[in-house]
């Protein structure tokens, strides 16, 4: 592939962060051609689904019940109409970093997310075309080999504590909810999700909460809840607003697909 054709690509399918340095405007930077190597094909067959297919936000606190209130609202729909997309999984990758440097990361602030990856992928999934998805790896602090292929669905659900805060990412959601939990709610759950799901000691859990996850919870989290459409107390555990949010999505499926 000539260069004049990966400039050509890199304009039409990179959006690149807005105040840093892996990728320029424009797709002029080194890595930009690597990066459509790895992350664009332009012989991935195209998927029978209408473009017009919605992408829901759920964004909230870490325990909050995202996860949750995600799973409750695809029970409510058949298993092809939902696809569900965790923002954890687009950590970055950091193999260059040992095992006790990666301990030491904040990754509770917007910086440790790939979102031009993430953006990527969910036009991909728009267009009607499959993504393989990065894997995280919890217990290594570090993204896997592995990747879950996922197929294009009219409903892309994308949940995780920082979604609202990136504008170009916010700006793909078609419907945005926020979780609100309270604090002390939270973090019980937290300790229990990764202590016993995770792998993690309970010293290391509350260390990270009170270092990175609270003081990163107040200054971006929470802040980002001004960008939501609607927010949900207690999460999936909320039957009533499952219900409601069921409903008000099938609607705005119907609505597209009239469109």
């Amino acid at each position: 592939m000539s260069e004049d054709s990966l400039q050509a690509l890199s304009k039409r399918h990179i959006l690149c962060y807005d105040k840093r340095e892996e990728l320029l405007p424009g797709g002029n930077s080194p890595g930009a051609a690597e990066y459509i190597q790895t992350y664009y094909n332009p012989f991935r067959p195209v998927f029978p689904q209408k473009p017009n297919n919605l992408i829901i936000g759920i964004a909230g606190g870490s325990g909050s019940g995202k996860t949750t209130l995600s799973l409750r609202l695809k029970e409510r729909f058949g298993e092809d109409e939902v696809r569900l997309i965790s923002h954890d999984s687009y950590y970055k990758r950091h193999d260059e970093l040992p095992f006790e440097e990666r301990c030491k990361l904040n990754y509770d602030h917007p910086d440790a997310f790939d979102n031009a990856l993430l953006i990527y992928h969910l036009q991909e999934l728009k267009a009607g075309r499959a993504i393989d998805c990065p894997v995280y790896d919890y217990s290594n602090h570090n993204r896997s080999n592995e990747v879950q292929h996922i197929e294009p669905a009219p409903v892309l659900i994308v949940e995780g504590i920082l979604p609202f805060v990136e504008p170009e990412l916010c700006a793909l959601f078609d419907y945005k909810i926020f979780v609100d939990t309270d604090a002390d709610e939270r973090i019980l759950r937290r300790i229990l999700r990764d202590v016993k799901e995770r792998g993690r000691s309970l010293d290391s859990v509350i260390d990270q909460y009170l270092t990175t996850v609270k003081p990163m919870h107040e200054a971006f989290v929470e802040p980002s809840k001004r960008n939501a459409d609607i927010i949900v107390p207690n999460g999936g555990e909320n039957s009533t607003a499952v219900e409601m949010l069921a409903h008000h999505i099938r609607t705005l499926i119907e609505k597209a697909n009239r469109g």
